[in-house]
């Protein structure tokens, strides 16, 4: 028993960490993000690489350019298909400020700093931070946002996206859901989360984030420490 619950805590880091880098800003390091993938996922069973080859083969065949415009087209310039976690959870609303606090002292409790590039709540650097920090930590992270997560995956599928098999080798990592948490998900993908006009606490984020032209960042934990 002890076995195989260290080989699948060993494989569920390994997706994370896959998924991590396969959910980053398609920029210069792009290649050797998906040749570490690669590495990754030799070491995953079929069925559990599969879905995260998928989505490293359809980027690979990309140009870096136009990689990069797509990423901004699904996860940038849509909230449908944010990768926000508190987005879906708090919506535009006071409460996602102290949603966000849950992570940030998460990864404070691990040790680690939280990053200083992208908000900590972004999936790309709870994956990391599962993957390479705190397993354990970071599982309970992914698992009580895991309607977030079912409600990004089914965006995904909704738009053909490339990075939908990427949503789905996360998914099979965690809890199954029960028919309550994907017709949440389904109802959010749908209609969107909760906002307020006013009142918003100063940690609130507008979604889609704002990012600088032509200084973008791969949107892992590298500011984890």
């Amino acid at each position: 028993m002890r076995g195989r619950t260290a080989r699948r805590t060993a494989e569920h880091r390994l997706t994370w960490q896959a998924a991590s880098l396969l959910l980053a800003y398609p920029d210069a390091e792009q290649n050797s993000r998906l040749d570490l993938v690669a590495q990754l996922c030799a070491h995953l069973p079929p069925e559990r690489a599969h879905p995260l080859l998928d989505t490293a083969a359809a980027l690979r065949a990309l140009p870096e350019r136009v990689a990069a415009q797509q990423y901004v087209d699904t996860f940038d310039l849509r909230r449908r298909a944010t990768l926000l976690l508190t987005y879906w959870t708090d919506g535009d609303t006071r409460n996602r400020g102290m949603a966000m606090l849950t992570f940030t002292e998460a990864y404070r409790t691990a040790g680690v700093t939280p990053p200083s590039s992208e908000v900590p709540d972004h999936l790309p650097v709870v994956l990391e931070f599962a993957a390479t920090v705190d397993p354990v930590a970071g599982a309970a992270l992914l698992t009580a946002n895991r309607r977030a997560i079912h409600a990004i995956g089914m965006a995904l599928v909704d738009e053909d996206s490339r990075y939908a098999p990427t949503l789905a080798a996360v998914i099979a990592t965690l809890p199954t859901a029960t028919d309550s948490d994907l017709g949440w998900a389904r109802r959010l993908v749908d209609t969107g989360p909760a906002a307020e006009s006013v009142g918003l606490a100063p940690f609130t984020l507008t979604v889609p984030p704002r990012r600088v032209a032509d200084d973008r960042k791969p949107a892992v934990a590298k500011g984890l420490r």
